[in-house]
């Protein structure tokens, strides 16, 4: 598929990996829906996709994923005002590190494992569903296809660390629902795949302390970086454009393995 022209709607757009995203589709030419939980940082995003590309490029809304009515009145939006989307960019997701027992020998809040596997796999499956029933009606373009969806996980999804266990569940079934979804979907010509990424420089990172991330990006085999949230941008295009890719899960990682912790 062709990117420019399209109308995307990507999540978690508001900073980071998501913000990268919304950047490079719309430097592609797309149309893009810029969705955040902070309403004030898609605002931000959105405006200025505007002012480079040309207004009307750029959509803010302000949505939590795992919300059925508030995921399905934001894409009803963006639709409204920028057409039908073909593109789903789902980045949108938080991460949390608790050990099962806590020092204090009391067993991690139940609250706190449900409400990482709420934004991070629930919100992924709401979204694929909402985007995949209005896709499923749009007319196929050449050779059928009428969407793509793509999908974030991490690569503890496959080696999580001490504490992870809430993150790495959520992730690993974000890993799980892909090759089944990408199956589900194509009768109705819409592929599905994931990016697992490993250590970015997002702001998240940033709130480390240098020597901790200095130590972090020494532990990627090569190159010995943290990954820049361009390279995550890119691949998800990539992923759109190349139309034989459906139903795979791209680790992107510098050849990263996490050790245990």
């Amino acid at each position: 598929m062709q990117i420019k022209g399209q109308t995307a709607l990507v999540t978690g757009a508001g900073s980071g990996l998501g913000e990268a995203t919304a950047r490079e589709l719309a430097t592609r030419g797309a149309r893009v829906a810029v969705i955040d939980l902070n309403g004030e940082a898609a605002a931000r995003v959105a405006a200025d996709l505007n002012a480079r590309h040309g207004a009307g490029t750029a959509l803010a809304l302000a949505a939590d994923v795992a919300s059925a009515d508030g995921l399905r009145d934001a894409f009803a939006q963006a639709a409204a005002a920028l057409g039908p989307a073909r593109i789903l960019m789902h980045v949108a997701g938080i991460g949390t590190a608790r050990r099962i027992v806590g020092k204090d020998g009391q067993p991690a809040p139940l609250e706190d494992f449900e409400r990482v596997v709420r934004v991070n796999l629930i919100g992924t499956y709401n979204a694929a569903r909402l985007f995949a029933a209005a896709c499923a009606a749009l007319p196929p373009l050449e050779g059928g296809e009428r969407g793509v969806m793509v999908f974030t996980a991490s690569v503890a999804a496959f080696d999580g660390q001490v504490g992870q266990q809430a993150y790495s569940a959520s992730k690993g079934g974000v890993v799980g629902m892909t090759l089944p979804m990408a199956r589900d979907l194509a009768q109705h010509g819409i592929r599905v795949c994931t990016i697992a990424p490993g250590l970015f420089d997002t702001p998240l990172m940033r709130t480390l302390p240098e020597a901790v991330q200095q130590s972090l990006a020494a532990s990627i085999p090569f190159p010995s970086r943290l990954g820049r949230p361009q390279e995550f941008a890119d691949l998800a295009c990539h992923i759109v454009t190349n139309g034989h890719l459906n139903g795979e899960v791209v680790r992107l990682d510098g050849a990263l393995r996490l050790p245990p912790r």
